[in-house]
């Protein structure tokens, strides 16, 4: 029997084959009313990443069932959920796309937030590995987004399983999306129409809207503790960047800065009480959880571009990340 991928496309089957690539600029706007056209369009993209994502894809056999997760890197380095790793050490089969069963050791994890990392024992070797998207926060709610994984555990015949879905909602460590998961899919992961992953699959509820995901931003902010086999228990430091500014929404729906933290990177950029923040990296900030998202994604040392509004001037200053002290914001 040949094998085959179950595909949910919003309420329709379809069964997905490979394609030519489909840019970016044809996919529709996340706001936009979806028509048919759409659907299709969704599904080309989908045909043409998935051989590639397929094979990064892993299912994961833990001491009381099965699992699933990510292959990241070309030596083998693998994502998936805290409460699928448990503690750092321990030796885990994992299952590859082809069937193919090999083993890996459980490295770091922050149970805040059900992050981990696995990193397969033969790194000498060139595995299969989709990329990470470090742009957190273009993972709004109406965008589309593909979730991959083994669910009830690997099955040869029907191969790896793809469900098509939008974001419903953006926090600043997780992603709630309307695919729908089940027991197995946890720690497999939640891919974007460009084939990158966003989101590492975490709560699996009855309810086809409540599937909640880890975004990339723990990984971001934790990734040095994690690769160092550390267990992240509270939610401090990490390796997230910090720029030292208190900021909300003001009566115009703008990100206006409240306050300038002494010392901080923000202060020492130029950067004043008052000023509207309207760009980081060219990404337009329309809220403030996208642009404290987008300041912890990023590592303590990165370097960021700020877009302001000053009066009725315009202003760019670049800002230098440093480590977050605990208890301050962003």
């Amino acid at each position: 029997m040949r094998r085959r991928v179950i595909t949910l496309l919003l309420t329709t089957s379809l069964a997905m084959q490979a394609a030519e690539v489909v840019a970016a600029d044809v996919m529709p706007p996340a706001t936009a009313r979806t028509s048919i056209s759409d659907l299709l369009k969704v599904q080309q993209t989908v045909q043409t990443l998935l051989p590639k994502a397929r094979t990064a894809v892993v299912a994961i056999q833990t001491h009381d069932g099965t699992a699933s997760g990510v292959i990241i890197t070309a030596d083998g380095l693998i994502l998936t959920a805290a409460h699928v790793a448990e503690k750092p050490g321990r030796e885990m089969r994992v299952v590859l796309d082809d069937g193919k069963v090999v083993k890996a050791t459980t490295l770091g994890l922050d149970k805040t937030t059900d992050a981990a990392l696995m990193q397969l024992n033969e790194r000498d070797k060139k595995w299969p590995f989709v990329k990470v998207s470090r742009e957190v926060v273009k993972a709004q709610p109406g965008v589309w987004c593909i979730a991959l994984g083994h669910p009830g555990g690997f099955d040869k015949q029907r191969g790896v399983v793809l469900r098509v879905g939008k974001i419903i909602r953006q926090t600043a460590n997780s992603l709630q999306t309307d695919c729908v998961l089940m027991g197995g899919d946890s720690g497999g992961p939640l891919l974007n129409l460009a084939g990158e992953v966003i989101g590492i699959h975490s709560q699996i509820w009855e309810d086809r809207d409540q599937n909640m995901h880890v975004s990339m931003a723990p990984f971001f902010r934790s990734w040095d503790d994690m690769k160092m086999s550390q267990v992240i228990r509270v939610w401090g430091t990490g390796s997230g960047g910090y720029l030292g500014v208190a900021t909300d929404v003001n009566a115009a729906g703008k990100v206006e800065v409240l306050e300038v933290l002494g010392g901080s990177p923000a202060q020492k950029a130029g950067l004043l009480t008052g000023d509207l923040i309207e760009r980081l990296n060219g990404e337009s900030m329309l809220a403030v959880h996208q642009f404290t998202n987008a300041v912890r994604a990023r590592p303590a040392g990165e370097e960021i571009m700020l877009q302001v509004r000053r009066g009725t001037q315009q202003h760019e200053l670049r800002v230098k990340l440093s480590t977050q002290p605990k208890g301050d914001s962003e």
